[in-house]
C-alpha cells in the first residue's frame, strides 16, 4: 500500500488513466492528507478504523482501474520519489490549507 499511494497520485496525471480511477485516487489522496475525518480520531477504535478502511479501499479500487502497464510505470517512478527523503512538493497541500482558512473565516464571520 505504501508504494501504491504515491503511484496512484502519479497515475492521476497520466492521460492513459481512466477518469473514474483519477477521481478515486484523488479522493484517496485528499482524504489521506486532510485533517478532517468522517469519524474523528479521538473516538476510540472507530476513529482509526475509517482511515484503515477508506484510504486503502479507494486506492485498491483505483489501482484495479488503472491499466497494468501504466501502474507499473508509476510504481517505478514513485520508488524514486523517496530517494532523497520526503518529497518537497508542499504546493499539493495548498488546497487543504485554503479550505481550512476559508472554514475559519466563515466561523469567525458567524461568531463576530
Amino acid at each position: 500500500m505504501k508504494a501504491d499511494v504515491p503511484a496512484a497520485f502519479i497515475a492521476m496525471k497520466k492521460k492513459e488513466t481512466p477518469l473514474l480511477a483519477k477521481i478515486l485516487a484523488g479522493l484517496a489522496v485528499a482524504y489521506a492528507l486532510s485533517p478532517v475525518d468522517l469519524i474523528p480520531d479521538f473516538i476510540p477504535v472507530l476513529g482509526m478504523l475509517d482511515d484503515i478502511i477508506i484510504v486503502p479501499g479507494l486506492i485498491a479500487l483505483a489501482v484495479r482501474m488503472i491499466p497494468k502497464d501504466v501502474m507499473e510505470e508509476c510504481r517505478a517512478e514513485a520508488a524514486g520519489m523517496w530517494a532523497n527523503g520526503k518529497p518537497k512538493k508542499w504546493r499539493y497541500a495548498l488546497p487543504i490549507i485554503f479550505i481550512w482558512a476559508l472554514t475559519a473565516l466563515v466561523i469567525l464571520k458567524i461568531i463576530f
